[in-house]
């Protein structure tokens, strides 16, 4: 984990899931996930759009800040299609489904909508790839 993530994670948890910096007012949460390969747990901080109607579902986007390549989380959490998030002073258990065609295509405008740095993203990886968006959903436990 790169010491820029470790201090994110650090602070996140310290203020219940708030963050200052470039994150400042963003909606983040922490991604559990486990290597496809290597088996190591890992935590990533990752800014989300919330589902406005329903509080169990949230939107995150694996831009990698535009690189040219999804990220590994994406890949282990597609391949798991189970995690743990924290959000907020919460931690618990959510399904993973990758959302795609028009749906996708108007979650990704919406959050590059409010965040314009999603924009840039899209505009780097045009036609190289397309940045993938999953729906975590709470799971009943």
């Amino acid at each position: 984990m790169s010491d820029w993530n470790a201090a994110v994670i650090d602070e996140f948890r310290a203020n219940e899931g708030r963050v200052g910096g470039p994150f400042t007012g963003a909606p983040m949460v922490l991604i559990h996930h486990r290597g496809r390969k290597s088996g190591r747990e890992h935590v990533n901080p990752l800014m989300y759009l919330p589902n406005e109607t329903n509080g169990d579902v949230i939107y995150i986007f694996a831009s990698k800040g535009g690189a040219p390549e999804h990220p590994d989380w994406y890949h282990n959490l597609v391949a798991a299609g189970t995690t743990t998030i924290e959000r907020g002073a919460e931690s618990y258990t959510v399904g993973v489904r990758e959302v795609t065609g028009t749906e996708r295509d108007e979650l990704y405008d919406e959050q590059a909508g409010r965040y314009p740095g999603f924009a840039e993203y899209a505009q780097k990886t045009a036609g190289i790839r397309t940045i993938p968006v999953l729906e975590l959903t709470r799971s009943a436990n």
